[in-house]
């Protein structure tokens, strides 16, 4: 029978991904088979699947760490942010509509039975399910018809660890906080908590550890210190990507789009040592001295190519392209470059079309069925292999297809400008396939490095798991875990 403990936060960006990834690694290493899960997930950095749907980005990450491949099972609700108060909700890998906010709240007890048909799938097949719980119980406001804590935790019996930011402020408030504001039913499903992103001497918390264990009742299960290599691993919000101050010299411009998605592009480039990313925030012009413009995949196409130009960025990037500068468009990137965008069915909200920025001789016609698909393929140019996944509505045509500088399951993929400076893809994360990144790098005057990248994501993980080791004791957490009760057939 399977064990379950769900990894709750005081807050948003508490460290609850990280926590539950190093933990599902720490379990694997001990010989169990650890699965992760969370129950409703909102992020358009979404994975595809080997069972051909699409997840959070972070519970790929987190089966990975636990040595399995990642399944629709493992995140069955997945909202992804379309505008201000809309997205698409993705139950069990497939899209099932588009909804407002308002009128999703009514939908969540409806989904509630196939997060726990999910759930119970995975506990199935486990020793331990680690879940990971959504923003925070502490919002008692979205408490009814709840299907991302408490009201997951409450209806599958499974037991909360809470964790809190120290690195923030205000840790023990967050805490003390949330125990007081919980209903006392919820409340008893915390069994401890945790201290999150301490800096210096963790002894200097030794009193405010105690303090927070006297007034909440919980166990103290002690204080993780700042992880330094979690930037080496994929990040979930597209803000922690850049490199830091220092980087290389060979700068690569990512203006952040409203509805950035499939970022995970941009993990391999910002390890690189002869290079710095940098995410251009809205209200900030394009760098002058950018060599390259990646514009990354986007949820919303059209209304991101507008956004695109309110924030000035089509000038910079026509003054970038007569500097004799590279551009790179991905997925929804790739789209705004062409010339045209045009939607018959109004699938991205009204019907209608918009002129693209021209930079490709392409045209993009919306279409409701949606690509989903790992792929595999080579740079004809180096002869060097990659592998990547397609996440995409949409057919791109027109004369610069005829000039296409990827071949993907054996057809050629991309459009390039006839001088090959301003090139597109479907194709994400083909850069992490060390040979093509190397390749494509060094084509544009990048100088690039023998790295590895998957075997870093290997290395840090192990670190992390050690982390977690030698600050928790992994066997007092197992000891929470409850038995999970399969349903009757």
């Amino acid at each position: 029978m399977a064990k379950s403990i769900m990894i709750q936060g005081a807050g948003s960006n508490v460290g609850k991904s990280l926590i539950v990834a190093g933990l599902c690694r720490a379990f694997a290493r001990r010989g169990l088979k650890v699965l992760p899960f969370k129950p409703q997930n909102m992020s358009n950095n979404a994975a595809v699947t080997d069972d051909g749907g699409e997840i959070g980005r972070a519970q790929a990450l987190q089966a990975r760490a636990c040595k399995v491949a990642a399944h629709t099972d493992m995140n069955p609700v997945l909202l992804k942010p379309e505008s201000e108060t809309g997205a698409q909700v993705v139950v069990h890998g497939k899209r099932l509509t588009t909804a407002k906010a308002r009128a999703y709240g009514s939908m969540k007890s409806t989904l509630m039975p196939k997060v726990l048909e999910s759930f119970h799938r995975l506990c199935a097949h486990a020793d331990i399910v680690i879940v990971e719980g959504a923003g925070s119980p502490a919002e008692i406001n979205l408490r009814k018809g709840d299907i991302a804590n408490m009201g997951f935790a409450t209806a599958a019996g499974v037991p909360v660890i809470l964790v809190g930011d120290i690195d923030r402020g205000g840790v023990i408030a967050q805490l003390v906080g949330t125990h007081v504001i919980l209903d006392p039913r919820d409340e008893a499903l915390i069994k401890g908590f945790l201290i999150n992103k301490f800096r210096g001497d963790v002894s200097l918390f030794d009193d405010g550890l105690q303090e927070t264990v006297e007034r909440t009742g919980w166990h103290g299960l002690g204080v993780l210190p700042w992880f330094a290599d979690a930037g080496k691993l994929p990040a979930e919000d597209a803000s922690d990507i850049g490199t830091p101050a220092g980087g290389g010299p060979f700068k690569i411009a990512v203006p952040q789009l409203s509805r950035i998605a499939n970022f995970d592009d941009l993990d391999p480039l910002k390890l690189e040592p002869g290079v710095s990313v940098e995410i251009v925030p809205a209200g900030r012009r394009l760098p002058h001295d950018a060599n390259l413009v990646l514009i990354p995949g986007s949820k919303s196409t059209i209304g991101d190519l507008k956004y695109f130009r309110a924030q000035g960025w089509e000038a910079d990037l026509q003054a970038h392209v007569r500097r004799g500068g590279h551009v790179l468009g991905i997925c929804g990137g790739y789209q705004m470059l062409g010339t045209r965008i045009e939607d018959p069915d109004g699938i991205e909200g009204r019907k209608g079309a918009i002129d693209g920025l021209g930079l490709l001789n392409v045209v993009t016609v919306m279409t409701p069925e949606k690509r989903l698909a790992e792929v595999t393929g080579y740079h004809p140019e180096s002869d060097a292999a990659l592998s990547g996944y397609e996440i995409h509505i949409g057919e791109t045509t027109g004369p610069d297809r005829d000039n296409p500088w990827l071949e993907i399951e054996g057809k050629p993929e991309g459009a390039q400008s006839p001088d090959g400076r301003i090139k597109g893809c479907y194709v994400h994360g083909l850069f992490s396939s060390d040979a093509f990144r190397s390749a494509y790098l060094g084509e544009i005057g990048a100088e690039t490095s023998e790295i590895s990248f998957e075997d870093q994501i290997e290395t840090t993980l192990e670190a992390l798991a050690d982390h977690i080791e030698t600050h928790v004791d992994l066997g007092f957490i197992w000891d929470l875990a409850d038995e999970i009760e399969q349903p009757a057939p």
